[in-house]
């Protein structure tokens, strides 16, 4: 696993040297930009507004436009030369509940691994933080910004989310209405949540659609004809407690003829 950033956290005068690795990955099928009348890539090339001539990789510097094509040129050297130990430390500022934090504000994931002499400083921070059911807040610098982050205990390690700050966050765009539903719908709804509670099992889902993608991809490619998917209707109906009923009916039936499915199956190794 590819270190993506490494630094500390300071927790008080305790200092925990760490990495960040990268929590996610990108896993859709990628197109690539082809000309419709040939089937050749398109290529994008990058030329100097100046001369006219592209320009590779070694031939680009990053700069600031400070004035109307007035540039100063700002190097990832000077950028590190301007970082402090306390820059690269995260440094924690407060413990929160999880349930403080709306999930609006998450926005990436990383794993957080002890560097060397900073395991047990590390399993002690989680293992508090388990106990007490609390994350923590921090802020550092990585690549050319400063970050709020959230520090999460885990049963298997610490996760660190980078946190969008608050201008960054868009307000609800309209005001909607919301209609106050009656007691016997609030506690039929209740009762539809309760019958679709289930531990949740990651491994239990997959990009279903990522599936018929490659199947259509592999299809293409085998020069078969591509068939129309079949609808998949979903029942509408009109009245909302009629439909909150027949949906917990529904599942109990589910849920009955999957008691029942199990039972054949255990008599069946029994005997």
């Amino acid at each position: 696993m590819a270190v993506m950033q490494k630094g500390a956290i300071s927790f008080g005068l305790v200092y925990i040297p760490v990495s960040l690795h990268t929590a996610t990955t990108d896993s859709d099928i990628s197109f690539n930009q082809l000309h419709k009348a040939d089937k050749s890539r398109i290529r994008y090339k990058k030329v100097c507004a100046h001369c006219g001539k592209e320009v590779g990789p070694s031939d680009i510097v990053r700069g600031y436009e400070y004035a109307k094509d007035r540039y100063v040129v700002i190097t990832d050297e000077e950028i590190e030369r301007i970082k402090t130990e306390k820059d690269r430390t995260i440094a924690i500022e407060s413990f929160v509940s999880l349930d403080e934090i709306s999930p609006v504000y998450y926005d990436k994931s990383y794993h957080v691994l002890p560097q060397k002499g900073g395991g047990k400083a590390l399993e002690l921070l989680r293992l508090a933080m388990l106990e007490k059911k609390k994350a923590a807040l921090g802020k550092t610098v990585m690549g050319n910004s400063e970050k709020l982050l959230l520090i999460i205990p885990r049963q298997d390690g610490l996760l660190i989310e980078t946190l969008l700050f608050f201008e960054e966050v868009k307000d609800l765009p309209v005001d909607y209405e919301k209609p106050a539903p009656s007691q016997a719908e609030l506690d039929m709804a209740a009762a539809l949540i309760e019958s679709m509670e289930t531990p949740f099992s990651p491994e239990k889902y997959r990009d279903e659609f990522q599936e018929k993608l490659k199947k259509l991809i592999a299809d293409k490619i085998a020069g078969r004809e591509i068939v129309e998917a079949k609808e998949e209707r979903v029942g509408k109906a009109l009245d909302l407690m009629e439909a909150l009923k027949a949906s917990v009916s529904r599942l109990g039936e589910k849920k009955g003829q999957k008691a029942v499915r199990t039972r054949a199956a255990s008599r069946k190794k029994e005997a």
